[in-house]
């Protein structure tokens, strides 16, 4: 181009100042120009721990949904399996940096999500799709999907109880959130088929409940945060953190889940008057009027068979069991619940 080259620089000049101009105000103002390229992150993140044999199919899409219309980003959706039945997932959500876990199934993967989220400070969200879901119930949480998630995403934080619980002696410490309990309530967990669930619903564990009201008390020795022990005969004991049972029926009439301590409840009905005056005694919610059903509150309590009895934890059979030490981890929990007063929250004033 031999010397001139310079008066083809100037010429451009003009057409390069035009497209710089073009440029800088096609983009919005207070943009930062490497947000142009990247994808949204400041966006919360929500991670969907789901049972996949208990979701009903679009149960994924919904949720995907009210995400996208209350600007949260796309969920991390991971499925439970029979191996990890939610906990391992939960904690790859906080891992993942997660806001909130949403446990998407029965009560056994409620707690097995709880399990990981307890004193990590990340808040659980409940989407119910079990036979029991009695956390759910305690809480206020609908059963509707839409319902319960955009309640998971936009609700208060509550911080709840965790219950605590190591089985025979065993070094491992298992998470519970409702109730943990030996004999008959366990026995009728163990003996409900889940073909008669999905069949018919919490009639089943009606059914199981009548087949095993026959059976015999037992011994057991209860030492209440370290006093003494006392001498029991039995045909349940039940530990809880709350004491609403499936119906609204309520066992533990005092039990809140945040009020730092637990409820038992030992009941040892003698035939089938026993078992009747003991349903009354549930049915008018009274702590006091039969001498068959007895009530205390602690902190740790230790539950000990004459012999190995069925044991459940939240309504899962965990075997039978000689020995329970069970203690309450005060507000271990975030839980997120609806903006109104929740079913067991003590009546004002």
């Amino acid at each position: 181009m031999s010397g001139d080259w310079w008066i083809l620089v100037l010429a451009a000049l003009p057409v390069l100042a035009l497209l710089v101009t073009v440029a800088v105000r096609s983009r919005p103002s207070g943009t930062d120009p490497d947000s142009l390229t990247a994808e949204p992150e400041d966006r919360p993140l929500p991670a969907v721990v789901a049972n996949p044999t208990k979701i009903e199919p679009g149960t994924r899409r919904r949720i995907e949904s009210v995400c996208a219309g209350l600007g949260w980003a796309d969920p991390l959706w991971l499925e439970t399996t029979v191996e990890d039945p939610g906990t391992g997932q939960a904690r790859l959500a906080v891992e993942s940096g997660a806001d909130v876990v949403l446990a998407c199934g029965g009560d056994g993967t409620v707690r097995s999500v709880a399990q990981a989220l307890a004193g990590t400070g990340v808040a659980m969200g409940l989407v119910p799709a079990g036979t029991g879901n009695l956390l759910a119930r305690t809480l206020g949480t609908p059963d509707n999907v839409a319902a319960a998630v955009r309640i998971a995403l936009t609700g208060d934080d509550r911080k709840i109880d965790v219950g605590r619980i190591r089985v025979d002696g065993s070094a491992d410490e298992h998470v519970f959130l409702v109730m943990a309990g030996t004999g008959f309530d366990a026995a009728i967990m163990e003996s409900t088929p889940e073909a008669l669930k999905v069949r018919v619903g919490p009639l089943a564990y009606v059914i199981s409940g009548l087949r095993a009201m026959r059976g015999r008390r037992t011994r057991v020795t209860l030492t209440l945060d370290d006093g003494t022990p006392l001498r029991r005969r039995t045909r349940t004991v039940v530990v809880g953190n709350s004491g609403t049972l499936l119906g609204g029926l309520v066992l533990m009439p005092s039990a809140t889940i945040d009020d730092g301590v637990l409820d038992v409840v030992n009941i040892a009905p003698k035939g089938l008057a026993g078992w009747v005056a003991v349903a009354g005694r549930v049915i008018s919610k009274r702590r006091a009027g039969n001498s068959r059903v007895e009530h205390w509150q602690a902190r740790s309590i230790v539950i000990e068979a004459e012999a190995p009895q069925p044991s459940q934890l939240d309504g899962d059979p965990i075997g039978d069991a000689t020995r329970l030490q069970i203690r309450v981890e005060p507000a271990a929990l975030v839980m997120r619940v609806p903006d109104t007063p929740p079913p067991d929250a003590p009546d004002p004033g």
